[in-house]
C-alpha cells in the first residue's frame, strides 16, 4: 500500500514538474509570437502612411493607380510572408509545450 502510494506520489509531482515547464514554454512561446505580430502591425503601418503620402503627391490619375497597385501588391507579400512565419512560430510552440511530457508518455507505455 506505502509502494502504491509513493509511486502514485512521485508520478504526480513528476507531472506537474511537467507542466510547469511545458508552461514556460508556452509563456516563452507567446511572447515571441506577440513581439513578432507587434512588429509586423508597426511595419504595416509605416508602409500604409507612406503610401496615403505617396498618393496625395501623386500628379495623375495613372500615377495614384500605380502607387495604389503596387501598396496594394507589397502589402499582400508582406502578410504572406508575416502569415507563415508566425505559422511556424505556432508550430514551434506546440512541439516545445509537447516536449516535457514526452518522457512521461513514453512511461506510460
Amino acid at each position: 500500500m506505502t509502494q502504491t502510494y509513493e509511486d502514485f506520489s512521485k508520478y504526480g509531482k513528476e507531472f506537474a514538474d511537467t507542466g510547469l515547464k511545458s508552461f514556460a514554454s508556452l509563456t516563452k512561446g507567446a511572447q515571441a509570437i506577440a513581439t513578432e505580430a507587434g512588429e509586423y502591425t508597426k511595419k504595416s503601418f509605416e508602409a500604409g502612411s507612406a503610401a496615403v503620402e505617396k498618393l496625395f503627391s501623386a500628379k495623375s490619375i495613372e500615377k495614384a493607380i500605380e502607387i495604389q497597385t503596387d501598396y496594394a501588391k507589397q502589402s499582400y507579400e508582406s502578410f504572406v510572408a508575416e502569415a507563415s512565419k508566425i505559422g511556424n512560430l505556432y508550430a514551434e510552440l506546440a512541439k516545445e509545450a509537447y516536449k516535457p511530457f514526452e518522457s512521461v508518455v513514453a512511461k506510460a507505455k
